[in-house]
């Protein structure tokens, strides 16, 4: 199985200092989902994991986040893609919590969930806990330009065997070519 791990805020959506809030505040990156839906054609399997601490600093709520959500598949849906489940970390940022990124409790239930070793496994994000977390588990890290990217790809503590992209339609053409 090809299964592939994207967080979303500055990879898939453009990103907010104020957070995505609402399915209004959600506005895909030009050709994110273009890419996700190349992915699917060429056999990937799409998962989302993303930190969500808006939800636990009560910024939203969990009906909200499901909203922001059934926007982002059904946007998807609309250029012939689909995402195979999508991961959250709902707490705070202070939590002491497995599941926010940059540890990697997300991407270890991702492996339970769908029964795959995640060594080498192809991890998307634009910030440091996002590539961080991927390499905890011997995934491969990915980092895009897009959102925080920039300012992470000049960060010293950036994997030494990460790829970097321009965005996620780069990243997308890299593994169907």
């Amino acid at each position: 199985m090809k299964l592939i791990v994207l967080d979303r805020d500055g990879v898939i959506n453009f990103d907010s200092e104020q957070f995505i809030k609402s399915p209004d505040e959600w506005r895909p990156i030009p050709g994110s989902l273009e890419a996700i839906a190349r992915l699917n054609r060429w056999g990937w399997r799409v998962v989302v994991a993303t930190n969500q601490s808006g939800v636990g600093r009560g910024l939203f709520d969990m009906d909200m986040l499901n909203a922001i959500h059934d926007k982002m598949t059904k946007s998807l849906a609309q250029v012939g893609g689909r995402l195979d489940a999508i991961f959250y970390c709902p707490h705070p940022a202070d939590s002491t919590c497995e599941c926010r990124k940059p540890k990697p409790g997300m991407l270890v239930q991702i492996g339970e969930c769908f029964n795959v070793d995640l060594t080498g496994l192809p991890v998307v994000g634009d910030s440091l806990r996002d590539l961080q977390a991927g390499t905890t588990v011997g995934a491969a890290p990915f980092l895009v330009l897009t959102g925080k990217g920039k300012k992470t790809s000049e960060d010293p503590a950036l994997p030494p065997d990460t790829r970097i992209f321009p965005d996620l339609a780069a990243v997308a053409a890299e593994l169907t070519a």
